[in-house]
């Protein structure tokens, strides 16, 4: 009989500590975007040390899909909520955020040492691969998610309207109605399932002192930045919206977090997508990336202090969320109603990753024929030889500096 509980059998716990251990190793192997983390969250928990049954873990899943923030993240914050409360769930992301926050912290020091030699071709070849990594994450998502007419016209319309006006509150008003629309014309399609209930995460008090935090932080950061005038405050406030309005995970914060950084002057746009290829290269979530523009940015703080502000900030929102919603989360997961508003989010999200990766993405990194072709092959190594992404970012720099030479 097994030493560690599940939720089925609560009478032995589970560690902050080996929470903490258990999502660092996978912090350190865990490649391959944010629906790759998914599978390895499953293997890990859900069969390999039974932490929590397949019908809670698809559930704790389903929340996080429909959550603004860093989804796998959240649902590796959620499963050490139901462990350890919330001490397993801080430890459940510093495990699994912490190695590649620190890459893209060093290679975020990098590029501000490099100066003007930003602009050299194993550069520009990060951002042709950032364009392959987020075509195939538009194609993989689309496929699961926009599977009728109704739910590819919630993504064609979601596309248009990101690309006609880049203002978060656009992105807001297209999430708002695809819930609306599904929730109405998607109902039939989905039908109450029946739920296992899932171990204590947290007290209501603590719950719904989050979610009070939550809308705290998100109306007053952006008054105290106003009043303030402080860079450090502005920071917060940018970077906690960034992680707050976003669904979708790591890819779909790209333009949010382009408006945020690049008319600022905070960092440039040729830097900004080549930190963003290179958060293709690392394990771990893709919000990490915000701790890259932490450190690269040139208005002070930046550096570690940058790096660990901005990376707090954008993942913090996501956290509280987590704890204040995942105890209203078994009796609502039951509803049709909310299962269907859930399959409009999602064809709404694949509509603002295709807005991104037409612009700012592909409008930056594919600026000659050359590149087109580099990103093509890119794309075919990712789905059809099904080859490591960061193979395929390495292969890319590396034909990106050649093309370089060779003109």
């Amino acid at each position: 009989m097994s030493s560690e509980r599940t939720d089925a059998d609560p009478a032995t716990a589970v560690s902050a500590s080996q929470v903490l251990t258990a999502f660092l190793k996978l912090g350190l192997l865990s490649f391959g975007g944010p629906v790759a983390h998914l599978g390895y969250f499953r293997n890990e928990f859900v069969q390999r040390r039974k932490w929590l049954e397949d019908a809670a873990y698809a559930d704790l899943v389903a929340l996080c899909q429909f959550l603004p923030g860093p989804a796998s993240s959240q649902v590796g914050m959620g499963i050490g909520l139901r462990r350890t409360g919330i001490s397993g769930a801080l430890a459940a992301w510093i495990g699994f955020t912490l190695p590649s926050a620190a890459l893209m912290c060093a290679f975020g020091y990098g590029v501000s040492w490099l100066g003007p030699g930003t602009q050299a071709g194993w550069l520009h070849g990060l951002k042709i691969a950032a364009v392959a990594v987020v075509a195939q994450a538009v194609w993989g998502m689309g496929r699961s998610a926009c599977v009728d007419p109704l739910r590819v016209t919630l993504m064609l319309a979601a596309a248009g309207a990101i690309l006609f006006s880049r203002a978060t509150l656009m992105q807001l008003a297209v999430i708002a109605v695809a819930a609306a629309v599904g929730g109405w014309l998607l109902r039939g399609r989905v039908a109450a399932r029946a739920h296992t209930p899932a171990a204590p995460t947290s007290s209501l008090i603590a719950s719904n002192g989050a979610l009070l935090l939550y809308f705290a932080l998100l109306v007053l950061l952006p008054l105290a930045a106003r009043v303030t005038h402080l860079h450090t405050v502005q920071l917060m406030d940018s970077f906690y919206r960034s992680g707050a309005l976003v669904f979708g995970g790591g890819h779909v914060v790209l333009p949010l977090l382009r408006a945020e950084v690049v008319p600022p002057g905070w960092i440039s746009e040729s830097d900004f997508l080549a930190g963003y290829g290179a958060a293709q290269a690392v394990p771990g979530p893709l919000f990490t990336f915000a701790a890259y523009l932490g450190a690269a940015m040139q208005p002070s703080p930046n550096g570690v202090l940058g790096a660990a502000l901005c990376t707090v900030f954008i993942f913090l929102p996501g956290f509280l969320l987590v704890l204040g919603v995942l105890p209203y989360w078994d009796r609502l997961s039951s509803s049709p109603i909310a299962r269907a508003a859930i399959l409009g989010v999602n064809a709404a999200v694949v509509g603002i990753l295709l807005s991104a990766l037409i612009d700012p993405i592909g409008t930056s990194a594919l600026v000659a024929p050359s590149d087109a072709v580099v990103a093509l092959a890119a794309l075919l190594l990712l789905t059809v030889v099904k080859a490591p992404p960061i193979a395929v970012v390495v292969l890319c720099a590396l034909a990106a500096q050649a093309l370089t030479f060779i003109s």
